[in-house]
């Protein structure tokens, strides 16, 4: 369809290393919006997706707010996914491609049986 996202990451963030930490300059991340679905029900949607995808994922984050890093293992990426505000966001990594972020949106979209809106945040 036209309306189709395209998930098009025109930078990806490249990753750095200190002796402390390892951080990320840039960042792409997709925000995923239902609409006409409430925003509790976002955390047990992604979940029942991650758990009968093709998925490995983990929340390993003490966090006030779901934040996973996900495998795809039939695309072969990795990404971060958050829910925050009613929404779904897909954080790109180095090597995420883009079909793994609409392999995910597509399964959601299956899932919840609403629309989505797509926006795409790039910082260089």
């Amino acid at each position: 369809m036209a309306d189709d996202p395209t998930f098009e990451i025109p930078a990806h963030p490249q990753r750095r290393y200190t002796r402390q930490t390892v951080y990320y300059e840039g960042n792409v991340v997709f925000t995923l919006t239902p609409t006409g679905r409430q925003t509790g029900a976002l955390e047990p949607l992604l979940a029942d997706v991650l758990d009968t995808g093709p998925y490995r994922y983990g929340d390993w984050f003490d966090l006030p707010m779901a934040v996973f890093l996900v495998h795809d293992d039939g695309t072969g990426d990795t990404f971060r996914v958050s829910i925050r505000d009613g929404a779904v966001a897909l954080h790109v990594l180095p090597d995420t491609s883009p079909a793994g972020l609409r392999a995910l949106y597509d399964r959601l979209v299956r899932k919840s049986e609403c629309a989505w809106s797509v926006e795409r945040r790039v910082d260089v």
